[in-house]
């Protein structure tokens, strides 16, 4: 596949073949992760791979049912959760360095990009859910202060081949030299 067609085809993908997703293809996945960038190289992602029924029942019920991601986060055959650990990046020395404080959302959202566009490119299908109660899943995880869940993302062989949204024109966003 060529580089933009990946980026293009990439859909949000919530119904999945009853199939497992190879070893290799969810080490891949994290590879991806790994070489995303970050606020000075921070890398201040945590990744929780749940491949065990019950618990991703219990994920679910964090997730609204009116969630169209809902029923996702069970028939997956493969749930990858990203956490945040906290001030670190867009700190320096202990101190935020920005008008934005932590970073991290902006972090997790390009390894979720590296994640998503990857998994497009092995065959695999996901979406990242991001609305879902963040401290029930905490909980149900285990995950240590100092660290927020930010999304899960459900993935497996698509079942479904979504057609595009309407996009922008690039016209209608782009500025130069002044807005």
């Amino acid at each position: 596949m060529e580089w933009m067609d990946i980026i293009k085809n990439r859909r949000s993908i919530r119904k999945f073949e009853e199939r497992e997703v190879e070893q290799e293809k969810i080490d891949t996945l994290l590879e991806s992760v790994r070489w995303a960038q970050s606020w000075a190289n921070t890398q201040c992602w945590e990744v929780v791979v749940v491949k065990d029924q019950e618990m991703k029942e219990k994920l679910q019920a964090c997730v609204p049912n009116n969630n169209p991601s809902y029923l996702a986060i069970v028939k997956a055959p493969v749930l990858f959760v990203f956490v945040a650990k906290l001030n670190q990046s867009g700190y320096y020395k202990g101190v935020v360095t920005t008008k934005f404080g932590d970073w991290f959302m902006f972090d997790i959202g390009v390894a979720n990009q590296n994640f998503c566009l990857t998994a497009h490119a092995l065959g695999l299908g996901g979406v990242v859910v991001g609305l879902f109660d963040h401290n029930k899943a905490k909980e149900i995880l285990g995950v240590p202060e100092g660290y927020e869940v930010v999304t899960m993302v459900p993935v497996g062989y698509p079942a479904q081949n979504p057609k595009a949204p309407k996009r922008k024109e690039i016209s209608d966003y782009v500025h130069f030299d002044k807005f």
